[in-house]
Parts: structure tokens; sequence; C-alpha cells
């Protein structure tokens, strides 16, 4: 991650992946009543642990002077490392002026290369929730309809990464243009990206959507390997109605033999295996557990 464009975090189809594999902007939620626990940094979250202890005490902070001393505790390594990326999470969630000045500063020096962190940690993987924090700044200086104009037209150039990614997730309109623009190409690689710009949405609205490409992502165009966005979006919702849906779509998808494919296998897995036990990782519970309490 030292070259430039692996600083800005491009979504690019041959490797895109998840958040929580390339570091950097966080999706979290945790103690929100009606929807599953979900943490891309704290494998097996759950409630009344000393870990969710902590990362409830950062994610209902109301200032952002702590959040930024603990950003800067993370990087000099008096601090968690994640608990410098979960800061800026929040610290993105307060929209300060101030703040979004310091967060482009740093941002410069870590781009230049005049920032370091504590061994095997990299600052690059600030970079993305850096850029949040100045994007939720500009959100509230513009408007949500001007940003989301100005962030889905970054789309097709790849010029975005994780940090817009978040953000677009948090925009008031961005789950129906994103769902739109799916349904509207025919080319694959864009019909990916918005597939996954999609799973930044808590947007009830695109459960039955993401359902049918699930169940059957070639109907669509998505090749089966990306299958798993639309799993990761209807986890990433978290409602009953959501669970349910993944739940459905996972039997419909393994009657008709969606991801059958041997190159789909992983350690000994089939893709619906490996799919459903990545539940576990960002929720702490298995998807029937949580069609129980929910």
């Amino acid at each position: 991650m030292k070259a430039v464009v692996s600083l800005v975090l491009l979504l690019a189809v041959g490797g895109m992946l998840r958040p929580e594999l390339a570091g950097g902007q966080v999706l979290i939620r945790l103690a929100e009543p009606g929807r599953t626990v979900y943490s891309e940094l704290h494998e097996g979250l759950r409630e009344g642990t000393p870990v969710a202890d902590s990362v409830l005490a950062i994610m209902r902070a109301r200032a952002p002077a702590p959040l930024w001393r603990r950003v800067r505790a993370a990087l000099s390594g008096k601090g968690e490392w994640n608990d410098g990326l979960l800061a800026l999470t929040r610290l993105a969630q307060l929209p300060s002026r101030a703040f979004a000045d310091s967060a482009a500063r740093l941002r410069s020096r870590i781009v230049a290369g005049r920032v370091t962190a504590p061994p095997v940690r990299d600052p690059a993987d600030l970079v993305a929730p850096l850029d949040a924090v100045a994007l939720e700044r500009r959100r509230a200086v513009v408007g949500d309809p001007k940003l989301l104009r100005e962030l889905l037209a970054k789309v097709p150039s790849r010029q975005y990464g994780l940090g817009e990614a978040w953000v677009m997730g948090q925009l008031a309109g961005a789950s129906d243009s994103l769902q739109a623009r799916f349904l509207a190409t025919d080319d694959t690689e864009l019909k990916v990206r918005y597939l996954t710009l999609l799973s930044f949405s808590s947007d009830t609205d695109a459960v039955p959507l993401l359902a049918r490409v699930y169940a059957a992502p070639d109907s669509f165009g998505v090749p089966p390997r990306y299958g798993s966005r639309a799993s990761d979006a209807l986890l990433w919702i978290g409602t009953r109605g959501s669970v349910q849906a993944l739940l459905a779509a996972r039997d419909r998808a393994r009657s008709r033999g969606s991801y059958a494919d041997p190159s789909l296998q992983r350690g000994g897995y089939d893709f619906l295996a490996n799919d459903s036990s990545a539940v576990i990782s960002r929720t702490g519970k298995w998807l029937t557990t949580w069609m129980q309490e929910l």
C-alpha cells in the first residue's frame, strides 16, 4: 500500500476487496435495536464484553477532540489501532470544520510519506476514514444531492475509495440511484461496482433486489464470485426482513446451483458454506439465531 494509487484505495474489479480486508473506513453497528450486530474489525463482536464496551464508548462520543486524541494515540503506539480507525469513523459522523482541516493535513502528510505508525501497522489505513471526515464536512456544506452527484460521477472512472463508498452509503437517495444504475448498465465491471457500493447502505428498500441478485447472480450479469457483495449488503442492513431474505436466497441459490462451480470453493468448503460462516465473524451469531432474536 505504498503507491499513491493504493492510498486512494480504488475499488478495481479484478481485486475488489471488502473494507475489512483492505483496511480503512469501518462499517460497524452495535446495540442498535432491530438490527444485527456488525463489525469489520472485531471477530464475533458481542454485547457486554470489554471490547464491545470500548466500541460503544467511541461510537457514542459527542465531542471530536477526544476522538482525535485516540487517532494520535493509535499512530504513536500508545493506543489501540482499531480504536483509532473507529474514532475516525465516529469523527466523520460529527462534522467539524476544525477537525476536517486537521484530517486533511494528516492525510497530506501520510500520502507524502511523512507519518510513521507502530510496527506492522500502515498509516495508509487511515487515508480512507480521513477522506470520510472531509467528505462528511462537505456534505454538511453542500447537502446530500450535490455530494451524491459528485460521488456517482467518480464511479465509472474508478476515482473513489472506501471513504467515498462509506459516505455514499449515508446519503439520501444513494441507494435508489445505485440500484437504478446497477439494473441499467450492461457493463459487468460497473455492475459489480454498484453492487459493492450498495453494501455500504442500510436502506431496507434494497432488500428484494439484493436477495434476487444473491440467489441468481448470473441472471443479473454478475459473476458468481461477486455474489457475496449482495449477502454483505443484506447483512449490513441487518433487519429481520433482510436476514430472512438472505436465508431464503441462500436456499434458492443452493437449489439452482448458482455457486456450484468448484473454482468458488475455499478451504475445502463451498461458496455458500464460506459465505455463511462469515456471518459468525461479522455478527457473532448464526443467521437463524438472529432470526429468533430480531
